[in-house]
């Protein structure tokens, strides 16, 4: 988690409206296969840059960590990270703080309700301060 929060306050402030998030994924076995962050502007979420660089089914049975809940659906349309996620074969996804933007917030329940172990709380006061702003203006 504190890989993908060093990842996600690099990026602050580069991101438009969106919130910087970071995401690390590793494989079944706890390795690091890879990360990502939100993009310049928001457009390209965390979740879809780290998945983006692996090849087809390298997530399988996988873990997640992720600094801010994935979203349920995009603003700007597109696949939530959600669904990016559970497309991917993670089964483990490890949370510092829950989104409550209305499009993020249903992230995780998505995500339980297919049977992924999720975990929230991890860095917890980290993610809190990075999302302060953000949350404010919901």
């Amino acid at each position: 988690m504190a890989d993908a929060l060093d990842l996600a306050k690099a990026q602050a402030g580069k991101t438009g409206k969106n919130p910087a998030v970071g995401c690390v994924i590793l494989s079944a076995e706890g390795r690091k296969i890879a990360q990502g962050v939100t993009g310049i502007g928001g457009a390209e979420h965390a979740e879809q840059a780290a998945l983006a660089s692996l090849a087809k089914g390298a997530a399988q049975q996988g873990t997640a960590y992720v600094t801010l809940e994935p979203c349920r659906e995009r603003s700007a349309g597109g696949v939530s990270c959600s669904a990016l996620l559970l497309d991917a074969g993670i089964t483990r996804l490890v949370c510092a703080i829950a989104d409550q933007h209305p499009n993020g917030a249903g992230g995780f329940s998505r995500l339980v309700q297919a049977g992924v172990t999720v975990e929230v709380g991890l860095m917890k006061e980290e993610a809190a301060e990075l999302y302060r702003a953000f949350f404010n203006t919901i």
